[in-house]
C-alpha cells in the first residue's frame, strides 16, 4: 500500500477518525494519544514500526457523545472521591459496561472496518493488535504503563470492533481513574486514542532503557527479553534476560540469562494469545544474539537522540530476524530526579562569604 493511500478519513462532519501513522508527529498527541503519536514520530524518523493507523480521540468523544449526550460519565468521575476505593469500583465498572455494550456509530464502523482491510492487504484475518493510546499516557509526566488495555493476534473486522470498546472502557478502569486522580487530571481533558497495527510474530521481545533504570547511569542502555511476545514480562510471568551495554565502546558489560519457563505465542484457536511452557533446551539459552543486542543498542541510541532525552522503548525481533520498535515514551524515574531546584537568591552577598569562612550553609 502506498502512503497516499493512508490519507486520514473524516467524517461527514470532517472530523478526522483514522490516522494513518505516516500522517502522525508526536505533536499530534491532543488527537491520536500518546502510544499513537510516539508510533507516528517513530516512523517519521525512519524507525522500522510495524503499519497502523489510530482511531483517534475525535471518535472516541463523538462515540462518548452518542452514547452520554448529557456528560454524566465525566461528571461522576470527576466526583469521585478518591480515598472510597468501593466507590471508585462500583462508578468504573459500570462506566466501562456501558462503553462495552454500546454499538458504534454507523460512519465510525465504516471507518475503521475500511482502514482494517487496507492494513491487512486483502487478508481479512491477518493479525493485528489493539493498543490503547490515551492523551495522558506516555508523557514526560504521567506513563499510565499497563494500565489501560492491549489485545493481541486480533483477527477479523468485528473483533477489532469489539477490541476498540475495550480499549475505550479500559481508560474507565479502577487502575486508571485512580492514577489520574492522584495526579489530578482534568477529566474532561481525558479521551482515549486507539493503536491498530499489524502483528509482529515475535521470536524474543522486550524493553530497553536508554540509561540505568537501576542506578540512572546514562552511559548504559539496558535491555530486557524473554521467547515470544513482550506480554509474558509485562504480565510478570517471566523472569527475563538482562543485557548492559556501554554506549561508548558497544561491550556488554553484563550478561543476565535468567530461567525462562514460559512464553506468549498465538492461541492455537488463531484469536488472541496463550502462554506456552518453553522446552528445557531453551529455557536458559540467551533470547538475543549478540547481533541482535548490537542492533537493539543502535536502534535505542538513534531514538534517544531524536528526542534528546533518556527513553523507555518495546521492541520485538521477528522470526525472520527483523528488529522492530512497538514503542517509545521518555523515562520518568530518573530523569525527574535529574530535576534540581533553583537555588534561593541570598539577601545580602556578604553572607556567601561569610558563610565559607565559617563552614556554613546560610539559607
Amino acid at each position: 500500500m502506498s502512503t497516499g493511500d493512508r490519507n486520514p478519513q473524516l467524517s461527514n462532519t470532517g472530523t478526522m477518525q483514522i490516522a494513518w501513522f505516516e500522517t502522525v508527529r508526536i505533536a499530534s498527541r491532543p488527537t491520536v494519544g500518546g502510544k499513537g503519536a510516539s508510533l507516528g514520530e517513530l516512523t517519521h524518523a525512519g524507525i522500522r514500526v510495524p503499519p497502523g493507523f489510530v482511531v483517534t480521540t475525535h471518535a472516541f468523544e463523538s462515540s462518548l457523545a452518542a452514547l452520554d449526550a448529557a456528560g454524566a460519565i465525566r461528571r461522576e468521575i470527576a466526583a469521585l472521591d478518591g480515598k472510597d476505593l468501593d466507590r471508585i469500583t462500583e462508578t468504573a465498572r459500570s462506566i466501562r459496561e456501558r462503553i462495552e455494550s454500546a454499538p458504534l456509530p454507523s460512519p465510525l464502523q465504516l471507518a475503521i472496518t475500511e482502514a482494517h482491510a487496507k492494513l491487512c492487504g486483502g487478508n481479512a484475518l491477518a493479525p493485528v493488535a489493539v493498543r490503547s493510546s490515551a492523551t495522558s499516557e506516555d508523557s514526560a509526566e504521567a506513563s499510565f504503563a499497563g494500565q489501560q488495555e492491549t489485545l493481541l493476534w486480533v483477527r477479523g473486522a468485528d473483533a477489532v470492533l469489539k477490541a476498540l470498546r475495550s480499549c475505550w472502557a479500559s481508560l474507565y478502569s479502577v487502575e486508571s481513574v485512580s492514577y489520574r486522580m492522584r495526579l489530578t487530571l482534568e477529566e474532561s481533558r481525558v479521551a482515549m486514542g486507539v493503536v491498530i497495527q499489524r502483528m509482529v510474530d515475535s521470536r524474543a521481545s522486550g524493553v530497553m532503557f536508554t540509561r540505568s533504570p537501576t542506578s540512572g547511569d546514562p552511559s548504559v542502555i539496558s535491555i530486557e527479553g524473554s521467547w515470544g511476545l513482550g506480554s509474558a514480562i509485562v504480565s510478570g510471568e517471566v523472569t527475563p534476560d538482562r543485557f548492559v551495554v556501554s554506549k561508548v565502546t558497544g561491550e556488554v558489560v553484563r550478561r543476565d540469562l535468567s530461567e525462562k519457563l514460559t512464553e506468549h505465542l498465538p492461541a492455537p484457536c488463531g484469536q488472541g494469545i496463550h502462554a506456552a511452557a518453553i522446552p528445557p533446551e531453551r529455557q536458559s539459552v540467551s533470547c538475543l544474539a549478540d547481533s541482535e543486542i548490537t542492533g537493539l543498542v543502535d536502534l535505542a541510541k538513534r531514538v534517544e537522540l531524536h528526542y534528546g532525552a533518556a527513553q523507555d522503548i518495546e521492541w520485538a525481533v521477528a522470526r525472520d530476524g527483523a528488529i522492530y520498535l512497538l514503542q517509545s515514551r521518555p523515562e520518568t524515574v530518573w530523569s525527574s530526579r535529574d530535576v534540581k531546584p533553583v537555588a534561593a537568591p541570598k539577601a545580602n552577598p556578604f553572607d556567601h562569604v561569610l558563610a565559607a569562612l565559617s563552614g556554613k550553609t546560610r539559607s
